[in-house]
């Protein structure tokens, strides 16, 4: 049974602790679904995978959609299929994870704009969601200038 971790931004980018993240999953062998709301999101993140860190840093991955999707290591999408059977499961904007998508990964993490009210609003609802469902939980802030472990609700 996995957990969600909710990772509150508010220093660096989505992008950078996103690829921090999702490197850190690919190092133990964990295929990554990254889910955003929409495809123009999913767009600039693709463009940003690219060219983010140079040669040493970069992360294979691919756009859902295509005929080889469960080959990619790293799979963006805007849609609920889990085309590479990713065990690491990433939501930015708000994206939706489920209590059973968090209940069969190894981690669910949900990055969230902590400059954005909403956002942080939302993230709340989804806590709150998944938590009352019985899956595990940990608030992660970086507000201190590394991350920090803030609040933790085991599984029921």
């Amino acid at each position: 049974m996995g957990k969600a971790l909710f990772y509150h931004l508010t220093r660096d980018p989505v992008e950078i602790t996103l690829t921090k993240l999702a490197g850190l999953a690919m190092g133990q062998g964990w295929n990554v679904l990254v889910r955003a709301k929409t495809s123009e999101r999913i767009d600039w993140l693709d463009q940003k995978l690219w060219v983010m860190g140079g040669d040493d840093s970069f992360l294979p991955h691919g756009m859902a959609g295509g005929t080889q999707d469960s080959d990619q290591p790293i799979l963006l999408t805007t849609n609920g299929e889990n085309a590479n059977g990713a065990v690491y499961l990433m939501s930015l904007d708000g994206a939706e994870i489920s209590a059973a998508e968090i209940q069969t990964a190894e981690r669910g993490v949900i990055l969230f704009d902590g400059h954005d009210p909403d956002a942080v609003a939302h993230a709340r609802i989804q806590w709150k969601a998944l938590t009352d469902a019985g899956c595990a939980a940990e608030y992660w802030s970086e507000e201190s200038g590394r991350w920090e472990k803030r609040a933790e609700k085991a599984a029921s």
